[in-house]
């Protein structure tokens, strides 16, 4: 018999987000597997680390984070073949991912490389979509309003059509794009009520109005939200 991978949506930061069913895997697997950049912590760890109450085997998989390097197919191979030799060996394994594994997850690259050849499950996580609208008190949608996910890196006029086509629009992944979406927000006028905010549910969370926020470079754990009007209940 073979192990079980399980991909953990470990939840946005707050290690209270998290669901009953990843906490009892967590709390069992022999083996866990989580990423991190090429030096310093790990996020996903560090969101976990308080109900990781026994000595798992662990499994770094350090990556680049550069925007041109990730994802490192490398890195995943190198990976996966640890993985799957224990699994191969009957023990399951718990591979932790930011929020959810599906949304915008580093797992999914995992989970191409083994579902053809082992038993795989997702375990959801809160996406850090869903814990910002609850930290910003803003509803994303209603009725038939059309939610669209955007990533800030986008090219300008691609990002402008996007936000042109949403009633409501989540720009995620701000980092060093801040000037350019707050370009397209004022453009289209959207920008007076759009809200920002970085490392929601985080020690350091920061919910400011978009028009307050200095400029320069956002945290790449950053977002911005926007209502065609100004809150989704009008």
């Amino acid at each position: 018999m073979t192990g079980t991978l399980y991909g953990i949506g470990v939840g946005p930061g707050d290690p209270e987000l998290i669901t009953l069913k990843a906490l009892r895997i967590l709390q069992r697997v022999p083996v866990i597997a989580w990423p991190a950049p090429l030096e310093g912590d790990s996020m996903a760890r560090g969101i976990a680390a308080p109900h990781i109450t026994h000595e798992p085997i662990e499994i770094p998989i350090r990556m680049p984070l550069e925007t041109t390097q990730f994802p490192d197919r490398s890195v995943y191979d190198v990976a996966a073949q640890e993985i799957g030799t224990h699994l191969e060996a009957g023990r399951d394994v718990a591979a932790l991912c930011e929020g959810d594994p599906f949304f915008y997850g580093s797992f999914m690259y995992l989970f191409g490389r083994m579902a053809p050849h082992f038993d795989v499950t997702i375990v959801p996580g809160i996406s850090s979509l869903m814990a910002a609208a609850a930290a910003m008190k803003s509803p994303l949608a209603a009725r038939n309003d059309l939610l669209t996910v955007v990533p800030a890196p986008l090219e300008e006029t691609a990002l402008s059509e996007a936000v042109t086509a949403a009633d409501s629009v989540a720009i995620i992944k701000v980092g060093r794009h801040l000037a350019k979406v707050r370009r397209v927000l004022q453009n289209l006028d959207r920008h007076a009520d759009a809200q920002y905010i970085a490392y929601a549910t985080m020690a350091e969370q920061t919910i400011q109005p978009l028009s307050e926020v200095a400029a320069g470079r956002a945290p790449y754990f950053s977002l911005i939200l926007s209502h065609k009007r100004g809150a989704a209940w009008r």
